[in-house]
């Protein structure tokens, strides 16, 4: 395959500081989070869903579409939009997730679940208040000199990874596969391709897509993410086995309580560290052709591998 012009191979000498990159976006998605969503009236649903937006996390999702977008050549002001949009979503679900009537979790991210705080009544409608907005911020705030054309690719690439289609249908299919015992690997892919994987592939490809990458990068761009999301989950599952509640910031141990069938359950510990560090590799050989600027992509992807929460 033969790289353009524009990210023409190069060597890759450069020493890439992570740690030093991770923290300046995260704070810049913070800034950006905290100035997207002012209190209002009524009070009660703007603070709801600023507690849960606003309570930390690593930030990997709208982190993934801004290094996406200046790989291909574009800015962060024009990605910052949809990387904030991305991460409402990410917030709905968990918020719904940890309802009752789902995952049943009384912490997320070290502090108390949002329907612990706020009621059940008022984080349905917080998730749902989240969810709007999201799809209207990526439609208002992008700027104006990204093609509208691509803004509208992005609101519907967004709204198939969070549908049936995306993260509900791989809900669901989990939900049902609770206690039993017998769920195959297919079917467990199936589960995290769509309810993990489908929104880590949203942000890369949205973030491509607002710089203008073509039909062929936007294949490899799929590609890697895919790869990237199915690691993130095995990642998940290991942990949820080996880490404590406190390095996880959210109950330890529920999917064996849960009787779930995950990596580990299926392949062992590790084996499925195995299958990680190869998804990872090819995912990073996805991004070969562009070079030097995928030090960032490539770098979050074993930062995915190697991270204890």
């Amino acid at each position: 395959m033969v790289a353009t012009d524009k990210f023409k191979k190069m060597p890759e000498t450069a020493t890439f500081n992570l740690s030093a990159y991770l923290k300046e976006r995260q704070q810049l998605c913070e800034t950006a989070l905290d100035q997207a969503i002012p209190v209002a009236y009524p009070e009660k649903i703007y603070e709801s869903m600023r507690y849960s937006l606003l309570a930390g996390g690593k930030r990997v999702r709208p982190i993934l579409c801004l290094a996406t977008c200046e790989m291909m050549g574009g800015t962060i002001e024009m990605a910052m939009p949809t990387a904030c949009a991305v991460e409402m979503i990410h917030t709905m679900s968990l918020i719904h997730d940890d309802l009752p009537a789902m995952d049943n979790d009384d912490y997320r991210r070290g502090k108390l679940t949002n329907h612990k705080v706020y009621g059940e009544d008022i984080a349905i409608l917080a998730g749902d208040g989240l969810l709007a907005y999201a799809f209207e911020f990526v439609a208002i705030a992008t700027p104006l000199n990204v093609p509208r054309d691509r803004v509208l690719q992005v609101v519907a690439r967004l709204g198939r990874a969070l549908g049936a289609a995306g993260l509900v249908g791989g809900q669901v299919v989990d939900l049902e596969s609770e206690g039993k015992t017998d769920t195959s690997l297919e079917t467990l892919n199936y589960i995290h391709n769509h309810k993990t994987a489908a929104l880590l592939e949203a942000c890369v490809v949205c973030g491509g897509i607002l710089a203008g990458a073509s039909a062929e990068d936007v294949q490899r761009l799929t590609r890697y993410a895919q790869n990237i999301g199915l690691a993130f989950q095995i990642v998940d599952d290991i942990l949820d086995i080996t880490a404590t509640q406190e390095q996880l910031g959210k109950t330890a141990g529920k999917d064996l309580k849960a009787q779930k069938v995950t990596y580990p359950s299926l392949w062992g510990i590790e084996e499925s560290r195995v299958k990680a560090q190869q998804l990872i590799e090819a995912a990073c050989a996805e991004l070969d052709v562009f070079g030097e600027q995928a030090q960032p992509l490539k770098a979050i992807a074993h930062f995915i591998i190697s991270r204890n929460h």
